[in-house]
């Protein structure tokens, strides 16, 4: 399997992915937005474009699908309950189905509500695992749950399907919003000595350049992986006194969100 990471350099800061197979020369797009610089990319790699998918309903994932299917003549895949919202949609797809890529590239369908109710996430197997998480999970963070999510079904999301993936997980997420995110593990976790140092060797590291991390690297830096710490829930308890002493993992996790919607 190629992956190819591309960075349009919007305001939104997306970043969209070409998914290849080695043999053929066949090729996924995820949410390609800017679909001609999508499709310039791939011309460039002398791959095809075969098929299109939007891991949610959202605009910036969605609002190339047309045009790179008219360049490429490409199916569009997407959630099955986000189809009608989408529009253009050739193949609802849901949790585990599996998206092949020519020959020998296959990527599993998960089922990943929470920022949007019906959200797709592509994991590859392999010896190195790959989890194209769209805006469910990002690097260092985790989703809003603002145009169509709910906070309590993103936790169950992270409990109990992100959580299990093996840590040589390779995370390629929706957007770059690592140096905030790294702000606020730091804000909730002063003391994360793994979350500092990554923050420090990513300082003006331009997003095309940013390393790739596993979901071994999120669990030491990123606080919706960090459920059960003692200096998070401590601190947790000074913002919002009604928190029990021992609360559970979904509680910090609810708390966390709330904070990190206006933090």
């Amino acid at each position: 399997m190629l992956v190819e990471r591309i960075w349009p350099d919007n305001r939104l800061r997306n970043f969209h992915y070409l998914v290849a197979c080695e043999q053929t020369g066949e090729a996924l797009a995820i949410d390609p937005l800017d679909w001609q610089l999508v499709l310039n990319t791939a011309r460039a790699r002398g791959w095809t474009i075969t098929q299109i998918l939007s891991t949610h309903e959202h605009a910036d994932h969605t609002a190339g699908n047309a045009q790179l299917k008219a360049a490429t003549g490409a199916r569009v895949l997407a959630h099955a309950e986000a189809a009608s919202r989408i529009g253009g949609i050739d193949q609802g797809v849901q949790g585990g189905d599996v998206v092949r890529v020519g020959r020998h590239t296959e990527l599993q369908c998960l089922d990943t509500p929470g920022h949007t109710m019906a959200h797709i996430c592509l994991l590859a197997h392999g010896d190195t695992p790959a989890l194209f998480s769209g805006d469910t999970l990002f690097n260092a963070g985790a989703g809003n749950c603002h145009g169509g999510g709910h906070p309590q079904a993103l936790y169950a999301t992270f409990a109990t399907q992100l959580s299990q993936l093996p840590d040589a997980t390779q995370l390629y997420a929706g957007h770059d919003y690592l140096a905030n995110n790294l702000g606020f593990t730091l804000d909730r976790e002063p003391g994360n000595a793994a979350a500092q140092r990554f923050l420090d060797d990513t300082r003006g590291v331009a997003a095309p350049q940013l390393p790739v991390t596993t979901l071994g690297q999120e669990k030491t830096f990123n606080t919706f992986f960090r459920l059960q710490n003692p200096q998070i829930i401590a601190r947790l308890r000074e913002r919002f006194p009604d928190l029990p002493e021992a609360p559970t993992p979904e509680q910090v996790f609810l708390r966390l969100r709330e904070l990190r919607n206006s933090w």
